[in-house]
């Protein structure tokens, strides 16, 4: 399944957020792996985020991550940089972009 998403960086910390990005924990990814994603891209419009998410089931990701020790932390270090986070609990399972149109 395709899930598209939409976060937002605090304008004073655009560098912090692409350098921190630069250095994701290999203990995350390989989790995120696990967790049934096959590919994740973020694109950055001025303080806008659009994720893509290709993964097997996005309810099940966010039920492993929600409390993985690794994913908390990166989302506390997110946290200091967003001001529209990523939502891991049950709620944030509503929150992919709806589709308007695809070719």
């Amino acid at each position: 399944m395709n899930v598209a998403l939409h976060t937002r960086l605090r304008p004073e910390r655009i560098a912090e957020y692409e350098a921190v990005h630069r250095e994701v924990p290999e203990e995350l990814a390989a989790a995120i792996r696990a967790a049934g994603v096959t590919s994740w891209t973020i694109w950055r419009s001025g303080c806008e985020l659009f994720h893509l998410l290709e993964c097997e089931s996005y309810p099940r990701l966010l039920a492993e991550l929600e409390h993985l020790p690794v994913n908390v932390a990166w989302q506390e270090r997110m946290g200091e940089l967003l001001d529209i986070s990523h939502d891991y609990s049950d709620a944030g399972v509503g929150a992919g972009l709806p589709v308007v149109w695809s070719l």
